[in-house]
């Protein structure tokens, strides 16, 4: 078996996460993205093994680990997207960058700040 052709085949599939990741909007398409790299890593892992013939097969011991850290990766990812969806109506990346200083449904037109000062108002006229 020649090296290139599973090598170039990794190359393409990881071309293809990385282009998922920076052009894709959304975040479920995002964590499959990064999915599809882990698998061109694992595609290369499995190849560089057969081809250097290695005896303890380290490569594919590698490969079984890399699968298990993305199958952990990917139900935290998904439940974290699943909970950012429930709570903001939307798993837009662009809108999800400023958590902190974005208006909820049931906030205050002003924020956290507007928040803070009706508390601090409310506490001087009760004294």
């Amino acid at each position: 078996m020649h090296l290139a052709y599973p090598a170039v085949l990794a190359v393409l599939l990881f071309c293809t996460g990385v282009y998922g990741v920076l052009a894709r909007r959304n975040a479920i398409l995002v964590l499959m993205s990064v999915e599809l790299m882990l698998n061109a890593v694992n595609l290369n892992l499995v190849a560089f093994d057969v081809w250097l013939r290695d005896s303890l097969h380290a490569g594919q011991a590698l490969t079984l680990f890399t699968i298990a850290i993305a199958a952990a990766e990917i139900g935290i990812g998904l439940a974290i997207v699943l909970l950012v969806y429930r709570n903001r109506g939307s798993s837009d990346v662009d809108r999800l960058r400023d958590l902190a200083d974005t208006v909820g449904p049931g906030d205050a037109p002003g924020g956290a700040e507007a928040e803070r000062a009706g508390t601090a108002e409310k506490a001087e006229a009760a004294t």
